[in-house]
């Protein structure tokens, strides 16, 4: 009777010791801890609370990119060596090495929510192609950081007044864009971009304004033109060793929260922008920290200038730029985004 019951407790005690060593834990590399609230909001607690969010009995060690010292321009990279199982890629930053990423928010391209949205839709399945074929990596949903508008540390009245000045930018395509003005284009991490403006390393800096209010820009610039050049594609990508450990119930479970987790961001996104200029700019202010830049009018020759930008400036030197490493990009992008804008 006593041999039995030890038998049976043996047995129980290494089921459970089993069972807790097969509970899977993944490293998440994030976005910047001083990006904004969207990160602080949803992305940091949605992988903290990993099984709970996912309902997959699996634990994530989740840390910033910038905490874990890794640039977030190498995103792609880390997700391919394997040192992190999920990356919270932020698009404009790694588009160098995956140049169809910028395929989803050329500089013109998305200039509102609803069309941002139409546009990436459309697009995703490419770049979620390329993305596991070159980085061993699964796509899976991605999301907007907000509106890029222009954050200047001299007084400006419109895009014209850019020429000559330092723009800080957060990918090629807006850097072209700059270059057509007059501007110099300067490629900068996101947590430099503060000092910079501060120092006048750079005179001007592109960003949400949600993100620029979290990291403090209006403390070092006068003035921001509210005019949308961008959305600031990001994204949630998983190493395909990693999602392939994972039983098709729980492969199914990580993607459907993830899309849970992107449309939730989407809403979010939009909700912030609207605030986050009204804290920058003065007015009543729910979210934010208040601050009283200069709001520059936006004006008509503005508005026009960013439309033609799509096919004037952004879509002709991307797709040199993609077709160089993937001969079929602009047909592609030509027949799924170019079809909705009647190119």
């Amino acid at each position: 009777m006593t041999k039995t019951f030890l038998i049976a407790s043996l047995t129980a005690v290494l089921a459970a010791s089993a069972a807790h060593a097969e509970t899977m834990s993944l490293k998440v590399l994030g976005q910047p801890a001083g990006s904004g609230l969207i990160a602080q909001n949803k992305e940091k607690p949605f992988f903290e609370s990993f099984s709970e969010s996912t309902g997959i009995d699996a634990t994530a060690e989740y840390l910033p990119v910038d905490v874990a010292g890794v640039p977030d321009s190498d995103g792609l990279r880390v997700l391919k060596s394997g040192l992190f199982d999920i990356v919270s890629i932020r698009g404009p930053q790694v588009s160098r090495d995956e140049p169809s990423i910028l395929g989803l928010d050329l500089v013109g391209l998305n200039t509102s929510y609803s069309a941002g949205r139409a546009h990436m839709d459309a697009f995703v399945d490419t770049v979620g192609a390329r993305i596991e074929e070159k980085f061993n990596a699964k796509l899976l949903g991605v999301w907007p950081a907000g509106p890029q508008v222009v954050f200047c540390k001299p007084e400006i009245s419109g895009l014209a007044d850019l020429k000559g000045l330092k723009v800080r930018v957060g990918d090629q395509s807006a850097a072209n864009f700059v270059s057509g003005l007059g501007a110099t284009g300067v490629p900068m991490p996101f947590g430099e971009v503060q000092q910079s403006l501060a120092r006048g390393v750079v005179d001007c800096a592109i960003t949400g304004p949600a993100s620029a209010n979290s990291a403090g820009w209006p403390e070092a610039t006068t003035t921001v033109l509210p005019i949308a050049l961008q959305l600031a594609v990001n994204g949630y990508a998983v190493n395909l060793d990693t999602w392939n450990k994972l039983s098709a119930e729980d492969q199914e479970k990580l993607s459907a929260s993830i899309t849970e987790l992107t449309d939730d961001i989407w809403a979010y996104s939009e909700e912030l922008y609207e605030d986050a200029m009204n804290c920058n700019t003065g007015k009543e202010c729910k979210l934010g920290k208040p601050y009283s830049l200069k709001s520059a009018p936006v004006s008509d020759a503005d508005i026009a200038m960013v439309a033609e930008a799509v096919g004037k400036v952004s879509l002709p030197v991307w797709a040199e730029q993609c077709n160089a490493v993937f001969p079929e990009c602009e047909a592609t992008w030509k027949a799924t985004v170019g079809a909705q804008l009647g190119l």
